[in-house]
């Protein structure tokens, strides 16, 4: 028995003998397509043309049995060659790796690009909770960055990960610059071989990657000079020595005189390997430093100066700090801390205004008493 065949605006209908209908229509293609599965409502069937032609109008359509195979590609299979195609430094590579492992896939891995929706990113969000701030914001930027990417590749129509905001966090840590005196008592705690290492983070605002792969022919001790060149990365368990942070990071920073006399000193008594050796090595005097190795004398330091809130890390703020107080301008606190945009150095700026103040009221308190 044949089934009946219903013309509309868009499309056909046809109620099959089993009482079910079917729906087809000819696409741009001058094809005809039809409808995966039968309908039991006629209802739903026009529905289903509706939701075809609104593509045809939005000049998104595809063939379905090519739009079928695009819902096969899911967000763990996007994210694998996303992931292995990206130009990333290695430990930037090692980071997203684990978010993704740990608190993305997790939730994403097997679901089609195309499924995913906003409420579950938001969902998603929710549940990584607030206990750690910072990597909740580098998950959901990476998480959002991919899914922009499969929207730029065609892979889905828009981006789901739409949480203002959600992809910055407030800074945990409030760094605290150590006073002059406080740096001080620091280095007079470090061990000798170490002490130079904190001067020069402090001093001269290097990155302890920066520190732990200088050599010795990155000092220039007539002119004064240490070229940062090169940054080493521990990245699962190896160290991989590249480029600085940033293009900006690749520089030439004048080291104060009154420290040039400790540099003199250490290298004679610190280093081996010639020109190539490392200025900061570990104890067999030729591999790279653990910073864990570093970070056990730096902590018994620190709680001797009376600064057990200080990392290692805050030494580059510190010295930040007391450069924005000589009166640097922004440009020049870029060129000597390689920052590649103005907003770091800025807040580097507005702490030196705030130890203005302060100066500014110690002045004040030096006038009292001529006042009365």
């Amino acid at each position: 028995m044949a089934g009946k065949i219903g013309h509309r605006g868009f499309g056909h209908l046809r109620k099959l003998p089993s009482k079910r209908w079917q729906a087809s229509y000819v696409g741009p293609d001058v094809i005809r397509h039809t409808a995966p599965s039968t309908f039991k409502a006629k209802l739903d069937a026009e529905g289903w043309l509706a939701a075809e032609a609104r593509l045809i109008e939005s000049d998104s359509w595809l063939p379905p049995d090519q739009r079928r195979e695009r819902r096969a590609v899911t967000f763990g299979d996007y994210a694998a060659v996303w992931l292995a195609d990206r130009p990333l430094k290695p430990r930037t590579r090692s980071l997203y790796a684990g978010l993704l492992a740990r608190l993305i896939l997790p939730a994403f891995a097997g679901m089609p690009l195309r499924a995913i929706t906003a409420h579950q990113v938001r969902a998603w969000h929710t549940g990584i909770g607030t206990d750690t701030p910072t990597q909740r914001a580098h998950a959901y930027a990476l998480l959002r960055t991919i899914l922009s990417d499969a929207v730029h590749d065609g892979e889905m129509p828009s981006n789901p990960a739409r949480i203002r905001g959600a992809g910055s966090a407030k800074r945990v840590h409030k760094i605290k610059p150590a006073s002059l005196a406080e740096l001080e008592a620091l280095v007079a705690a470090m061990p000798d071989r170490y002490r130079l290492m904190v001067l020069l983070a402090a001093w001269c605002g290097l990155r302890y990657g920066e520190l732990a792969e200088l050599r010795r022919s990155d000092v220039d001790l007539q002119a004064g000079v240490v070229r940062v060149r090169r940054a080493v990365v521990r990245v699962d368990r190896n160290y991989v020595v590249g480029a600085p942070k940033s293009e900006a990071g690749v520089r030439d920073v004048n080291v104060p005189p009154h420290l040039l006399p400790m540099v003199k000193t250490h290298l004679a008594n610190n280093i081996s390997g010639g020109k190539d050796g490392l200025i900061f090595p570990a104890a067999d005097g030729t591999t790279h430093l653990n910073h864990r190795t570093l970070s056990k004398v730096f902590d018994r330091a620190r709680e001797g100066a009376g600064r057990p809130d200080l990392r290692f890390h805050d030494l580059r703020h510190t010295g930040a700090v007391l450069a924005a107080s000589t009166g640097a301008t922004l440009a020049e606190l870029m060129a000597r801390l390689g920052h590649s945009t103005p907003a770091a150095a800025m807040r580097y700026q507005h702490a030196a205004a705030d130890r203005d103040r302060v100066i500014a009221e110690a002045l004040s308190a030096l006038a009292a008493p001529m006042e009365t």
